[in-house]
């Protein structure tokens, strides 16, 4: 294969590019043709392209003002998430800070307005607020709590704005408030007034979205009927219209066309995804043409155009609209093909688990297979291009990904069923899948690795200790390793997050945690470990993983520690290409004497 799998991650890609309310032909979009990602600005009347941001750990956050003015973008320090957002002129010319006065925190919202006033969200150990930003003036603080939450959207008349909280103390499960925003351009103090609450109770989220073009009602998704479903919400007269499209399964989200009469529908099924337009006037519902594959990303145009993302496990992504045209091309070579998947259904102890199979092109079965496992907990594999499992795929290497309980796109009860046995209750659906595997012939059950980054990372490490005979060799990425020192560390929004899923903090219910922490069963890892860990993670802290790695060094378990200096992955094209090559080394050596196992070099 040569340098196939190399060439997937360098080749050019792009993010479907927003555009400004006021000036639609303004766009910003990421891409990673500087070697790293960052932002650009497109000016589509000109067709000029301008790199916008430039630093040595890429730019993941920036917003366009609705003028099309000014990009916003979050400046932290090397991947660490904590930092003020600058910004500068569209067309070019120096970074300045964009809210003076406002120290360091992590983002949990923007919403700018066309006057130049900016309401800013932020998160620290504190808890949430959310501040109005003026220029020439300090920034005022409108609304301020111990819970998380985050500021979601903002009328474009600038005097409504929407949060999501958690001040019942379930930031899993988040409730809506909408403010009236007062003194935004007088000389007075400004305040927020609450308009409207909206919480249907223990157990069910509220998902804030955007606001009508150019009205006060609120886009929110729902979970009243067991999945994930859109209603329109008026915060002032409290009247609400559901959405219902029962004749689409999965979850669905929405957002409105340019004009407020429409909603784009963009719904997720059984990893792959659709998108559809809804009139609520008449409820009348139209599908929009996309291939079988991942819609990442969707936003109707002025024009009357959708314009989307698009990719699929065997096709690398694109940016189309719904004429059929290629909206932007990133430069340099296109990332070669890889393999399809196909989809399985394994009955595990919960329910069925659907997991998607990709196979290598070569070779037979049984094969070496990899269980690379999906990060968030609440995420989902998706039939979408990832360069990392074609990587495994031209390596001679089968590969299994699950959409185990924790996972979206199943409905609300399979996310929520990992609630206070975090991680065992995954476990045991990847242990299902896995167990399939082996019985049908496709799992070589002697060349088995267990793989995964972020929550997968967390889940590879528990599963070599919970299950040790069942895997060959482990790779954690940006692991949990150690889950009460990772809790110590965290950003305050994962702290939350974990007291939602345990039911409480470390000093409240350790019992738990310690039953749901790699930690715990390091005594009982039998296979090869490497572990790859960010210098700067704010999401799984180095140092728990120091504490799980001398562990293992203490009890003489064999591992390998690959250390960046990053945050939570890397934004920079060629330490994911080492990243990477340290996964697929490790896992070559590591298999290189077992009977039939791959031989370094050949793939």
């Amino acid at each position: 294969m040569g340098e196939r799998w190399q060439d997937r991650f360098r080749a050019g890609r792009i993010s479907l590019p927003s555009w400004a309310r006021e000036a639609p032909d303004r766009s910003l979009y990421r891409s990673n043709s500087s070697g790293t990602w960052e932002l650009y600005t497109w000016d589509r009347t000109t067709g000029e392209h301008r790199q916008a941001t430039a630093r040595g750990q890429g730019t993941e956050l920036g917003a366009l003002d609705p003028t099309g003015a000014w990009v916003w973008w979050f400046d932290d320090t090397d991947g660490d998430e904590f930092g003020v957002w600058r910004r500068r002129p569209f067309a070019g010319g120096p970074d300045t800070e964009a809210a003076p006065g406002l120290p360091p925190s992590y983002s949990a919202g923007l919403a700018l307005g066309a006057d130049g006033t900016a309401l800013v969200g932020r998160s620290t150990d504190e808890g949430f607020s959310v501040h109005l930003c003026r220029p020439g003036q300090p920034p005022a603080e409108l609304y301020v709590h111990r819970q998380e939450g985050y500021l979601a959207s903002r009328s474009d008349d600038g005097t409504l704005f929407a949060i999501a909280h958690s001040e019942h103390g379930d930031s899993r499960h988040t409730a809506v408030r909408v403010y009236r925003l007062h003194g935004a351009e007088a000389d007075s103090p400004p305040r927020a007034e609450a308009v409207g609450d909206l919480w249907d109770g223990p157990g069910l989220a509220l998902y804030p979205g955007h606001f009508s073009p150019g009205g006060r009602t609120l886009l929110v998704v729902h979970e009243r009927r067991g999945r994930a479903e859109p209603l329109l919400w008026d915060p002032v007269t409290g009247e609400e219209q559901e959405v219902r499209l029962d004749g689409l399964p999965g979850d669905l989200s929405a957002d409105w066309t340019p004009d407020g009469k429409q909603l784009l529908i963009v719904q997720e099924h059984r990893a792959r995804s659709r998108l559809h337009l809804h009139t609520p006037d008449g409820g009348r519902t139209e599908p929009l043409d996309t291939p079988p594959g991942l819609v990442g990303a969707a936003t109707a145009r002025p024009d009357g155009t959708v314009e989307y993302s698009w990719s699929s496990s065997q096709l690398p992504p694109v940016i189309r609209n719904t004429r059929g045209e290629t909206v932007l091309t990133p430069p340099g070579a296109t990332a070669p093909p890889s393999v399809p998947v196909r989809d399985v259904d394994v009955e595990g102890p919960g329910g069925a688990v659907h997991a998607l199979v990709s196979e290598p092109e070569a070779g037979t079965a049984p094969y070496p297979t990899v269980f690379l496992v999906h990060g968030g907990p609440e995420a989902q594999d998706t039939d979408a291009f990832f360069s990392d499992v074609a990587a495994w795929v031209d390596h001679g290497f089968a590969v299994v990904r699950v959409n185990y309980r924790g996972s979206t796109g199943y409905g609300s009860a399979w996310r929520n069923a990992i609630e206070r046995r975090v991680g065992l209750t995954e476990l045991e659906d990847i242990t299902a899948v896995r167990d399939w595997a082996v019985a049908s012939g496709l799992a070589d059950p002697a060349r088995l690795v267990l793989e995964g980054a972020s929550w997968g990372g967390y889940l590879t490490l528990l599963g070599l200790g919970v299950r040790p005979d069942d895997w060959s060799l482990g790779i954690a990425a940006v692991p949990i390793a150690d889950y009460p020192a990772a809790y110590a560390d965290e950003m305050e929004a994962l702290r939350a997050f974990d007291r939602s899923m345990f039911g409480g903090s470390p000093e409240e219910v350790p019992e738990r945690y310690a039953a749901s922490s790699p930690l715990t069963y390091a005594a009982d890892v039998k296979a090869p470990v490497l572990v790859l860990a960010g210098e700067n993670d704010p999401r799984c802290p180095i140092r728990q993983i120091e504490n799980y790695v001398g562990r293992l060094r203490e009890l003489g378990k064999p591992h390998e520690v690959y250390r960046f200096d990053a945050g939570h992955g890397s934004f920079v094209v060629e330490e994911r290409i080492r990243h990477m090559a340290a996964e697929l080394d490790f896992a070559l050596r590591s298999l290189a004497g077992v009977p039939g196992g791959p031989v370094p070099g050949t793939a």
